[in-house]
């Protein structure tokens, strides 16, 4: 997975077998519609405790590539590595994303999220 921040969009770039076993192509978010990024320690934690029943690979406590059965919410987290959780405003289906990313903090900043 890639994470690039590019002109006015937000481009969460999925390997192919991301895309195959989690059941969804890239995202591709305008930086307006991105609110409440933040800085996720544990994102494994998180996308277990959700709440929401999820399709993809999932690996309890290791990696979740899922989407939420309503598909309004994408979840690319592995364990070890933190994460960035944001929601998105004004888009048909998908409303939050949960990654694990390197160099999360700064991503979030780049947002103008919180930590």
């Amino acid at each position: 997975m890639l994470v690039r921040i590019e002109r006015d969009v937000l481009e969460v770039r999925l390997a192919w077998w991301e895309k195959v076993l989690g059941l969804m192509g890239n995202i591709r978010v305008p930086l307006g519609e991105v609110r409440d990024a933040r800085f996720v320690g544990d994102p494994v934690r998180e996308a277990m405790r959700s709440g929401t029943l999820k399709v993809g690979l999932r690996l309890p406590w290791v990696i979740y590539v899922a989407r939420s059965i309503r598909l309004d919410q994408a979840f690319v987290v592995r364990r070890g590595v933190s994460g960035l959780s944001f929601e998105i405003a004004d888009h048909r289906t998908l409303k939050h994303v949960l990654i694990s990313v390197p160099g999360a903090r700064e991503l979030v900043a780049r947002l103008g999220g919180s930590d």
